[in-house]
């Protein structure tokens, strides 16, 4: 993939959508850098050192980086900051996805874990990870107490869910300045006219 975004011609790029693997992000964030390209990033089972590469890209140009794609996934991040309200309960994070998915727990579900565990102060056992048949991705957060429980649930029912979530961030990221963002920065901040 490297090579192939080697042979492009800057000039006809405004943007790259990155969907590959971990071992190829860092000579894409290289291409960008080098280019001036904004990048939007789905990537997942990326490394500490690959995040601090993100970071470092964005300070000069807009790099947006998701483990999920999905806007519904975002916005299920966003209400875990409300468990924080339930004192006394346990909190476990479940996920299913297709047998051929190769990270385990998947890097949504990792996401999600630190999330809820910035939350609600206190750390919960690692994200259960239940592969099987052509399961695109669910997440469920369990919220268990000693008199009632609360499920958040996330069903992703095609691959097209994903694609469109790239291709928003990708509209958005192109009316950003420099910086490193989230989907969440999406979502909460106006877009420049």
């Amino acid at each position: 993939m490297v090579d192939q975004v080697e042979k492009l011609d800057p000039k006809q790029v405004s943007l790259v959508i990155d969907f590959s693997l971990p071992e190829l992000t860092a000579g894409v964030i290289a291409w960008c850098m080098k280019n001036e390209t904004p990048l939007v990033s789905g990537v997942t089972g990326i490394s500490n050192e690959l995040k601090a590469k993100f970071a470092e890209a964005g300070r000069s140009i807009p790099v947006l980086w998701a483990p999920n794609m999905s806007l519904g996934v975002a916005v299920l991040s966003r209400m875990l900051s409300e468990l924080k309200h339930l004192s006394g309960f346990e909190f476990q994070i479940e996920e299913l996805h297709h047998s051929r998915k190769k990270d385990k727990p998947s890097g949504t579900a990792l996401f999600l874990q630190e999330t809820l565990e910035a939350a609600v102060g206190q750390e919960a056992p690692e994200p259960l990870a239940i592969r099987g048949g052509g399961i695109f991705g669910i997440h469920r957060i369990w919220a268990m107490g000693e008199e009632e429980t609360l499920t958040l649930e996330h069903n992703a029912m095609n691959r097209r869910v994903f694609a469109r979530g790239a291709m928003k961030a990708a509209q958005w990221l192109l009316q950003q300045p420099a910086g490193q963002y989230t989907l969440n920065d999406m979502l909460s901040l106006p877009t420049k006219t």
